[in-house]
């Protein structure tokens, strides 16, 4: 378990892709869990699942599986928190339209984690065998645990940086705004011979009168003049 805590601690966030990180935490697993074949990442978001990361063929074919008929032991670990064991395919009995299908595919065994975020579950780690029992000793399980949390910090650490991002974007755009709004304020005002205040007054009734955000206003009346000159 400790190579498995070392390798996944050398995974570099940064500012990365999401898919890309958790690409790379999935291809560790699949070396790091015992009796691993196929690891996957399912993430549930707006009640909605899907793979955001995969390392074999083997899970992106059993997670769509479960996508398609809305229910699997991927999707109830993840939508429920749970972890969730299948020791052999050819004799589960739960989930039996995903088991009638995913048993061609060859997964006889697996895994599924819940990802802990902030007090609940917002996905699911996946890891699956074409043995029967694959997962049946601890320290698959506890390995599992352990990549389950390393995806769940990356996750949080994507959605930081998009926030931060998103506010970066609403910044520059509100700046931008305000520029275009100061510089049709100043057409106004030379041609008008009025206040800032009269200027702004003017911009406002037509964004009311037109429907139009202020910014769109402005930006009209400034492109008016540069075109003129």
């Amino acid at each position: 378990m400790d190579d498995v805590l070392r390798a996944l601690s050398r995974v570099t966030l940064g500012d990365r892709e999401l898919t890309d990180v958790l690409g790379e935490i999935t291809m560790i697993a699949a070396g790091a869990i015992p009796g691993a074949e196929a690891v996957s990442s399912t993430l549930v978001r707006d009640d909605k699942a899907f793979t955001a990361g995969y390392h074999g063929d083997l899970a992106l074919h059993a997670d769509e599986l479960q996508y398609a008929e809305d229910s699997g032991p991927c999707i109830d670990a993840g939508r429920g928190g749970v972890v969730l064991r299948i020791d052999d395919t050819l004799t589960e009995e739960r989930w039996p339209a995903y088991m009638a299908r995913v048993r061609e595919t060859g997964v006889r065994s697996s895994l599924s984690v819940p990802l802990p975020y902030q007090g609940s579950s917002i996905g699911a780690l996946n890891v699956y065998s074409t043995k029967p029992a694959a997962f049946a000793g601890p320290g698959s399980l506890t390995a599992g645990l352990g990549v389950a949390e390393t995806i769940a910090v990356a996750i949080a650490n994507a959605d930081a940086h998009a926030q931060l991002a998103d506010q970066a974007r609403n910044m520059r755009i509100a700046m931008e705004s305000r520029a275009v709004i100061e510089q049709a304020k100043g057409v106004l005002m030379a041609q008008r011979h009025c206040t800032p205040e009269q200027a702004f007054e003017t911009l406002r009734q037509a964004s009311q009168r037109y429907n139009r955000k202020l910014r769109d206003i402005a930006t009209g009346i400034v492109e008016g003049v540069q075109e003129g000159i």
